[in-house]
């Protein structure tokens, strides 16, 4: 049997899809978002190693508690580097009758027939995907993160062509993602696709820099604040936040 290393695990999200969920936070991340608040999360091939079995016996222990459509969902880090074991995990909870949730920013995916066939097999057991959208310009996206946006844009057309239903999510940060040109070319895209369920607009804060700070990592942000509440709303009406 496989195995994946895990960062942590989280009994109780109440912001990590539908209802209450149990979250795995899979270790390992190819992105370096300049405001990441799990910086701890990007070093691969280390962590404590999990089998299936182990993970659904963990999660169903609070099966009881997930009302309202809860579930477990794979984030991290990025799941998407660990996707064979992934998909074996939530084929395993799929039989087990558990709602299954994907947060994920694609930054591994390919649009290459061998990585599509590998994916679509993962969509087949995956009921929600929350997509993190950084930044529609490709420039841009690659000065926040580290890389162009290309796979991940083409990842949600595969999703859109799947039928996988997905919440889009992107975080506002003052000066870098709350400009109107991009969040309307944001929306243009969104609109290009008919599998969006909701869309989320999450506010930047800076909670995680002495995460930065213990791993003494320069934090580039420290000069932005948090957005004020009317930037917040005017995203939120211009991607037709739910």
């Amino acid at each position: 049997m496989t195995s994946a290393f895990i960062h942590s695990f989280e009994s109780f999200g109440a912001v990590d899809g539908p209802g209450v969920r149990f979250v795995v936070f899979f270790q390992g991340c190819t992105l370096r978002c300049r405001y990441c608040h799990n910086p701890d999360t990007w070093k691969r091939n280390c962590g404590t190693e999990y089998d299936v079995d182990a993970i659904v016996k963990k999660a169903l222990r609070f099966k009881p508690y997930w009302s309202n459509g809860g579930g477990v969902t794979a984030s991290g880090g990025e799941a998407l580097l660990q996707i064979d074991f992934l998909t074996e995990l939530f084929c395993a909870l799929k039989k087990e009758g558990v709602h299954t949730c994907l947060d994920t920013s694609a930054g591994p995916y390919r649009d290459t027939p061998e990585y599509k066939e590998k994916f679509d097999k993962l969509m087949q057991y995956t009921d929600l995907v929350m997509l993190d959208i950084k930044h529609i310009d490709s420039e841009k996206h690659k000065d926040l993160t580290g890389i162009p946006n290309d796979n991940i844009l083409k990842c949600a057309k595969r999703l859109d062509e799947l039928k996988v239903p997905v919440w889009i999510r992107h975080v506002l940060v003052p000066t870098v993602t709350d400009f109107d040109e991009d969040l309307k070319s944001l929306r243009a895209f969104i609109d290009t696709l008919s599998n969006v369920e909701k869309v989320e607009v999450l506010p930047y804060h800076s909670l995680g820099v002495h995460k930065w700070e213990s791993l003494n990592i320069p934090y580039t942000l420290n000069d932005v604040k948090a957005p004020v509440q009317s930037r917040v709303d005017n995203a939120r009406a211009i991607l037709g936040a739910n």
